[in-house]
């Protein structure tokens, strides 16, 4: 059954004191965070999933310094939400960073409350698109088919997660389903190629979710962050030449 837990947005201290340099205003109450404008000059959503969040904020740090500004924590990592806030209070504020793998409304209110600023589904549940309206918070509902998608847009969402697309048929598959849909915002993961991303993009996709193909084993005790940077650097250096 739907948890029916009493949902309020915490004030998140970032809204408090913003310097002139960043470029996302205050928030006001009543209004949404557009993250699909923000998302608009870089269009990368950079995803970590691990057995632990140690190495969350290292790899963060090498991601924000090549040029990529939104990265999603997944719910499945053991200490993720801790990260959230430490990257919050330690990044700067224009690193966008949102909770995935979300499921129930417990954990969007504890991501909202650790600072996350959107929040991401691999499924879709009315009850979690409307708590994420309560809570004044971007929401990406997962999908996969024709009827999913459409379904979950119709929900009033500002765009949908397609996944897992790469072992459905990657580009082609998205190509498909794109066409029919040409008017509803696209966020395509799982299992995508880096060297497709633009390809993606050129589609229609409003976004790209990277996880593997980007993230590689920088979130493990012998990660390489080096390469990780390398592999970073590429991407955004892709997305310049477009």
């Amino acid at each position: 059954m739907p948890e029916t837990t009493s949902l309020t947005r915490p004030l998140d201290p970032r809204d408090v004191a913003r310097n002139d340099s960043d470029p996302r205003p205050a928030r006001e109450e009543g209004t949404v965070f557009d993250i699909l404008k923000f998302l608009a000059p870089s269009p990368i959503v950079a995803i970590m999933r691990a057995p632990n969040a140690d190495f969350f904020m290292a790899t963060s740090e090498v991601l924000y310094k090549a040029g990529i500004r939104c990265v999603e924590f997944t719910m499945t990592t053991t200490g993720a939400l801790e990260a959230v806030a430490a990257v919050c209070a330690s990044l700067p504020a224009d690193l966008v960073v949102g909770v995935g793998t979300i499921r129930t409304e417990q954990q969007m209110s504890e991501s909202i409350e650790a600072g996350a600023e959107f929040l991401v589904s691999q499924i879709f549940q009315p009850h979690l698109v409307k708590a994420a309206t309560l809570l004044g918070v971007p929401y990406f509902p997962g999908a996969l088919t024709p009827t999913e998608v459409l379904t979950a847009w119709e929900s009033g969402v500002p765009a949908v997660k397609v996944s897992p697309v790469g072992p459905l048929g990657g580009l082609a598959y998205f190509e498909q389903l794109r066409g029919p849909l040409p008017d509803v915002p696209l966020l395509p993961t799982g299992g995508l190629n880096l060297d497709d991303v633009c390809a993606y993009l050129d589609l229609g996709a409003v976004a790209v979710g990277l996880s593997g193909p980007l993230v590689g084993d920088a979130l493990l005790p012998d990660g390489d962050l080096g390469a990780l940077a390398e592999r970073a650097h590429k991407l955004v250096d892709m997305l310049g030449a477009r």
